[in-house]
């Protein structure tokens, strides 16, 4: 099916190693459902809610997502530099990203809140103005990124090399300086 779908809600559905039907979503909230495994390719999702979802190692090539909401999602090992770029814009709320890649995404004033983001790739990803509320952003990589105006001061475990990325004005906790100091193996107490 090829369509356009609006305004449906979606709950408790298994669409393992399946893929949803083909089409464009915009105003429709899908809760509890299992997507693991599935094939998103050329699926558009516009002002979509995503709650309780399970996405881990879903296909996420020439997606696109606009205004996008996971809450309480597992999404391990997602490849979001894949996902169609343009107008794209999603928020996570309590999701686990372990393992997942934004590399290179122009993904400005993204939030991320109360996350587990275990080994994220944010390598040369624009993250201007995001927010990193209360997330685990343990051996995430931040690597010629771009952290203008970005929220660290509730994230922790984050290692950040301020001569690699471009943090001008970003805010960090006090708590977070030995996380921007790493690279010169020196203990601060």
């Amino acid at each position: 099916m090829n369509g356009y779908i609006t305004g449906e809600r979606f709950e408790g559905k298994e669409y393992q190693n399946n893929s949803l039907a083909k089409g464009e979503y915009e105003n429709c909230t899908f809760r509890n459902c299992k997507f693991s495994g599935c094939d998103f390719q050329g699926l558009t999702f516009a002002d979509c809610d995503f709650r309780e979802c399970d996405f881990s190692l879903a296909g996420l090539k020439g997606v696109s997502f606009r205004t996008v909401h996971f809450v309480q999602c597992k999404m391990l090992g997602l490849r979001f530099d894949e996902c169609h770029s343009m107008l794209l814009s999603f928020s996570f709320q309590g999701c686990i990203l372990d393992y997942s890649s934004f590399s290179r995404l122009k993904i400005k004033g993204t939030v991320f809140n109360q996350c587990k983001m275990e080994e994220v790739d944010f390598e040369e990803s624009d993250l201007t103005s995001a927010s990193f509320h209360a997330c685990d952003l343990t051996r995430a990589s931040f690597e010629k990124s771009i952290l203008i105006g970005a929220d660290l001061r509730t994230a922790n475990n984050y290692s950040i090399d301020p001569e690699s990325a471009r943090i001008s004005k970003a805010k960090f906790s006090t708590d977070g300086i030995p996380g921007l100091l790493d690279k010169y193996d020196i203990v601060i107490e």
